[in-house]
């Protein structure tokens, strides 16, 4: 009786890191629905959802030590606990760049933008993907979908070092936009974090089945 509810308890705790998932996913995609329409209402709403993710991490935390200290897991299942702790801090960690990105679509404004967006769409879309995915992984205890993860990850880092030297390139010829381009930079940056904030999800995923630690990003 007492097991049976242990492990209600780590299905409770699963579904709480799936909930932390859709609202990571949810803050993405709004924040980059303000960026691409110049929406400041919309970064608005990110900025202001963003303690959802903050309570939900914290209602984690709290649930997974009442299980440790109550409960007394043995070796796997302490593992399990574990590793929610930490993909809950790297899903409220994706939340929080989402909120950046939110920040900066705000300094941006209205303005004509200088570059194109090409690059960074196609960075948020494979990370997008990627959380997807992780997240899949995660719930199914699937190595092959973590490891697809990791390889994705390489994609962003490509385009992430594409974007930066064309907006460097750009400065020198129009000083005028450079807070734009600082901007833009940021942005970028704040997307290659969020891909390897996915990565270390995917890395935890391994540790959840296989026991061992396993670096996907090198």
């Amino acid at each position: 009786m007492v097991r049976g509810q242990f492990h209600f308890d780590l299905d409770t705790l699963q579904d709480k890191i799936m909930e932390l998932g859709e609202l990571a996913k949810e803050a993405l995609n709004t924040a980059m629905n303000g960026l691409r329409s110049k929406n400041i209402e919309l970064a608005l709403q990110v900025i202001d959802d963003d303690q959802r993710a903050d309570d939900l991490e914290e209602e984690i935390n709290d649930f997974a030590l009442m299980l440790i200290t109550k409960q007394q897991p043995v070796a796997v299942d302490l593992r399990r606990i574990f590793v929610s702790i930490k993909i809950a801090t790297d899903l409220e960690r994706i939340a929080d760049h989402a909120v950046n990105i939110a920040k900066s679509t705000i300094r941006l404004g209205e303005k004509e933008r200088a570059v194109t967006l090409e690059d960074l769409e196609t960075m948020f879309q494979n990370a997008y993907e990627m959380l997807s995915t992780v997240m899949q992984a995660y719930k199914e205890e699937d190595l092959t979908l973590a490891k697809q993860v990791a390889e994705m990850d390489d994609t962003v880092d490509e385009l992430y070092g594409k974007s930066i030297r064309e907006f460097i390139a750009y400065i020198p010829e129009h000083p005028q936009e450079i807070a734009q381009i600082t901007q833009m930079s940021l942005i970028a940056r704040y997307i290659e974090r969020v891909a390897d904030h996915i990565t270390n999800i995917a890395e935890n995923v391994f540790y959840l089945v296989k026991g061992k630690h396993y670096l996907l990003n090198e």
